[in-house]
């Protein structure tokens, strides 16, 4: 990708914000070096290493790559034979260990949710642990080799020690003598070039034995290093030498180990700044809240909102753009300052980024092209040194870009045919854009010349787009709007800036018929995509709402369903308890009676206790659950069902009676309520007639319950649950309303006010509530519901 272009559309700006991102001094070279490539398959890879790594960063972070620094210098001395100091050892030491803890990372990351392309790159790191510990047990972290790096040094050191007390001893003793401390400017002791030495004034020097080792500016004090220690000094120097030989000899070594793994720690390095370059592409994906771009190598351009990523996100306006389906070129005309400009560089940027492998500020969904190349001409190219024009300069470049293009480029032209007289210059325009959509090439093109407006009403594949302004506050939107071409505002700004209606009136005279009935149809235009706009947005809004009420009428559908099957089964285990119970007391009963029989002689017949027993077995109720449609819609039915029949309805789990069949569906009577069901949604129990045979005349009774049946007023639910207390207040309510009682207390406390909330709700719809109220006082308040009863 030239250059040039790169700085035209400030792709540098880009790379810049990535190497912010990089945790290492080898992820922010990977950084730099970024570049755009042409090739599909490529990009694909580079962008599917920035989803893995986006999706690994949002999972468990940044990768530990703490301690990772440029050791490659280091190891090509070792390599020849140098010997490395402790600081160079320690980062060889830091940045093997940052691989293996990179490496576990990734291991355990790619368990849980797989990350093949990170995954591969971080299995190639090769693990050196004796390595690490060998550096790591020889050097501390301020980078000094510790005592025990050796048993050699260890000895040394202990002596070195002995033999600084020792002289600090015997100089402290000389420090609190009289007849020393008169002598001395500072009672301290101090070093000068390694040895031990005291301050002493200059006209005592004569009474003072030693080497003077170094004096005061002033030349007032001397540094002594008195005879009495000299010996002791020396012997300190030998052992110094004598520790620096052994530290040579331990670096020496360290050295020689890292050297046998030289090639396994350079590629690492390498590895390791690839993933750390990963990581800072999804760190500035999330920055820039950027998604995976679809890529395609057709010339097919979609951007979905797409927005500039340098231009701050409260001030950036979304950029909705496609190019290279039904058309190939774009021709956008509009005012200065609109941001025609911006839209251009916009689309050159997004697609670099993505040839990069870098997510883009765009929705998700948004398609970008792999271009060979991408060509601009954007912003004032005069140059004083060359003498050129801003006209010359534009066509200078204009013409490199003729010979450089081909069918797979994308090309944007800022202003084309800017710059000269305007017959002339919108004729060498619409000659430049056919000659760039005859090689089929994608182009871009911002003008002023309404010339082109026309060109592109008449050519195919070329679309008309303009950027949109507000007449009502005379300012632009920045909004790209492709298919509308722009309209000129000059008249509808200068009467709301005042200027005389007359002028205004005579200047539109000027306009040609033509000219006018142009601009009267853009006008027309406008205010239909204005109207299409605001119907789209209020159709959304309502589709929108209509979804969210559609969920939440679902949800609670699907919570009273589970409750009420909750109910159901908890009531009918009761009653087969409660059966099973009867069933065991009966069968006692009959055998007391068979002993009675054998022992009285009574003739109690056996077959008719085999049948009591038989009745009382089919009373007990069947657990019973919703009827589940058969699977594939493969339900036994007859080939007909006729008014009058008994059918199941399937999705409602009813049993009902067909009142009248229509065509594919039939109305059906459920209790007191009639409606339509779908055919296949019935299953014939039984016909008319098998129902007719069954009827039979019936007795009928009246159940009243008295108030003298003492019938309780109130029910205390306090300690229940909400499911238990449901199923009671159900219970209490049939029973205070047979017993014709007109107003209820329910006891629920206040507690959470979870159980109070539930009763409450449960009240709202119950048929046989008239209304309910919180107790009032003396009533029990807050912790009581009074409900009336119809």
């Amino acid at each position: 990708m030239d250059s040039k272009i790169l700085s035209t559309l400030e792709f540098h700006k880009i790379t810049n914000k990535l190497v912010q991102h990089a945790s290492t001094s080898l992820g922010k070279s990977e950084a730099e070096r970024l570049a755009p490539v042409s090739d599909l398959e490529d990009v694909k890879l580079m962008l599917q290493a920035t989803d893995e790594s986006f999706k690994a960063d949002r999972l468990k972070g940044n990768a530990p790559f703490g301690g990772v620094v440029d050791i490659s210098a280091s190891l090509h001395r070792s390599r020849i034979g140098g010997t490395l100091n402790p600081v160079e050892l320690l980062d060889i030491a830091a940045t093997a260990r940052g691989a293996r803890r990179v490496k576990r990372h990734i291991d355990n990351l790619h368990e849980d949710d797989p990350i093949p392309l990170l995954f591969q790159l971080a299995d190639q790191l090769a693990e050196h642990k004796p390595l690490e510990d060998a550096i790591f047990d020889c050097i501390d972290d301020q980078g000094e080799v510790m005592d025990s790096a050796s048993p050699e040094l260890a000895s040394i050191r202990r002596e070195l020690r002995s033999g600084e007390s020792r002289i600090r001893e015997k100089l402290e003793s000389m420090l609190r003598s009289s007849s020393v401390q008169k002598m001395l400017q500072d009672a301290i002791i101090t070093l000068r070039n390694d040895r031990y030495v005291i301050p002493v004034k200059q006209e005592y020097r004569s009474h003072f034995g030693g080497i003077v080792h170094d004096q005061s500016g002033s030349g007032a004090t001397l540094f002594i290093e008195p005879e009495t220690v000299v010996a002791m000094n020396n012997k300190l120097r030998e052992t110094k030498a004598a520790e620096l030989r052994e530290i040579e000899k331990i670096l020496q070594k360290l050295t020689a180990k890292a050297a046998e793994h030289v090639e396994d720690l350079l590629y690492n390095q390498e590895l390791l700044g690839k993933l750390d370059f990963a990581y800072a592409k999804a760190r500035l994906a999330h920055e820039m809240k950027a998604t995976l771009p679809r890529m395609n190598d057709r010339g097919f351009l979609k951007i979905k909102r797409g927005r500039h990523p340098l231009i701050a996100p409260e001030k950036v306006v979304p950029l909705d753009v496609e190019l290279g389906n039904q058309f190939t070129a774009i021709i956008v005309t509009g005012p200065n300052t609109g941001g025609k400009t911006v839209s251009l560089k916009t689309v050159g940027l997004l697609s670099l980024m993505a040839m990069s492998g870098l997510f883009v500020p765009a929705e998700d969904g948004s398609q970008l092209c792999v271009f060979d190349s991408i060509y601009a001409d954007i912003g004032d190219e005069q140059s004083i040194e060359q003498s050129l024009s801003t006209f010359s300069s534009h066509l200078t470049n204009i013409i490199r870009i003729l010979k450089s293009m081909t069918s797979k480029s994308l090309v944007l032209l800022d202003e084309l045919g800017a710059g000269t007289d305007p017959a002339e210059g919108s004729a060498l325009a619409i000659a430049i854009l056919e000659h760039i959509h005859k090689l089929d090439s994608r182009i871009i093109a911002t003008t002023h010349y309404s010339e082109l407006k026309a060109y592109a009403y008449n050519r195919k594949g070329v679309i008309n787009a303009s950027m949109e302004f507000d007449v009502a506050t005379l300012s632009p939107t920045y909004r790209l709007l492709v298919g509308v071409p722009g309209r000129s505002n000059a008249f509808a700004i200068a009467e709301r800036l005042g200027l005389s209606r007359d002028i205004i009136d005579h200047a539109r005279g000027e306009v040609s018929e033509e000219d006018m009935r142009v601009e009267n149809m853009i006008a027309s235009l406008e205010e239909d995509r204005l109207s299409a706009e605001s119907d789209r947005n209020t159709a959304e809004s309502m589709r929108k709402e209509m979804e969210a009420q559609r969920a939440r009428h679902e949800a609670e559908l699907e919570r009273f369903e589970e409750q009420r099957d909750k109910m159901l089964q908890k009531a009918q285990e009761e009653a087969h308890e409660a059966v099973a119970k009867a069933r065991r007391e009966a069968d006692q009963i009959i055998s007391d009676l068979r002993k009675l029989a054998l022992e009285e002689g009574a003739s109690v017949k056996e077959h008719k206790l085999i049948e009591a027993k038989r009745k009382l077995e089919e009373a007990a109720p069947e657990l019973t659950s919703k009827k589940k449609r058969p699977a594939g819609g493969g339900a036994k039915k007859p080939a007909k069902i006729g008014a009058g029949d008994e059918v199941m309805v399937y999705s409602l789990n009813q049993k009902g009676t067909v009142v009248e069949i229509g065509g594919s569906d039939a109305t059906v009577q459920l209790g007191i309520m009639k409606m339509k069901v779908a055919l296949d949604d019935l299953e014939l129990i039984k016909t008319v007639a098998q129902v007719n045979k069954q009827q039979q005349p019936k007795q009928t009774a009246s159940l009243k319950r008295s108030k003298d049946d003492n019938l309780r007023m109130e029910l205390d639910l306090r300690g229940a649950n909400l499911e238990e207390a449901i199923i009671e207040v159900d219970r209490f309510l049939d029973e205070t309303y047979l017993g014709g009682l007109g107003q209820v207390y329910i006891i629920h406390g206040i507690g959470t006010g979870v159980l109070r909330t539930g009763v409450q709700q449960y009240l709202r719809r119950h048929s046989l509530v008239k209304s309910y109220r919180l107790g009032q006082y003396g009533e029990g308040g807050a912790g009581v519901t009074v409900a009336e009863l119809k």
